[in-house]
């Protein structure tokens, strides 16, 4: 059985991860409205990873006895701006979810639940990768220019 504290807090995550979803959702639809749907095609992929890992959440506090709950989820921005922008902004986010998680292990630490903790590590390996495949974009197009950016369109649409 999972303790309360520790279901609350898997659960702000799924809420967190749910937001998160609308926020690529929101820079998938901004990006294909000016032409980019290489970069959209990327943000729903990316969105939809972020549903699955609510999801994930959510069959893991079932098995555990737990309850998963989907809580009210905050409006995202709808607006943004340059394609670097845009992604600045995922990189950003992505470190934001990182602290999240980083903090979530520290909960099941805390509650001393080793089977949460091994299954949250899993999450913790994860953002490290999505971080760095954030930074990454955000370098190639800083690096790309005005011209490069069609090119890398084509390249993030084929995810």
């Amino acid at each position: 059985m999972i303790s309360t504290t520790l279901q609350k807090a898997i659960n702000d995550q799924i809420t967190a991860e749910l937001w998160s979803s609308n926020l690529y959702l929101s820079m998938a639809f901004a990006l294909k409205a000016e032409g980019w749907d290489g970069f959209a095609h990327w943000m729903e992929k990316q969105a939809l990873e972020e549903r699955e890992h609510a999801t994930t959440m959510a069959d893991y506090l079932i098995k555990r006895g737990g309850h998963a709950t989907v809580d009210m989820i905050d409006v995202v921005p709808g607006k943004w701006g340059s394609v670097l922008e845009v992604f600045e902004h995922v990189y950003a986010h992505e470190c934001h979810v990182s602290e999240l998680i980083d903090k979530l292990v520290d909960v099941a630490a805390a509650e001393k639940d080793k089977a949460t903790q091994d299954f949250l590590w899993g999450f913790v390996r994860e953002q490290v990768e999505e971080e760095a495949t954030a930074s990454d974009i955000v370098e190639k197009i800083k690096k790309a220019g005005d011209q490069g950016l069609f090119y890398l369109d084509s390249k993030l649409g084929q995810r």
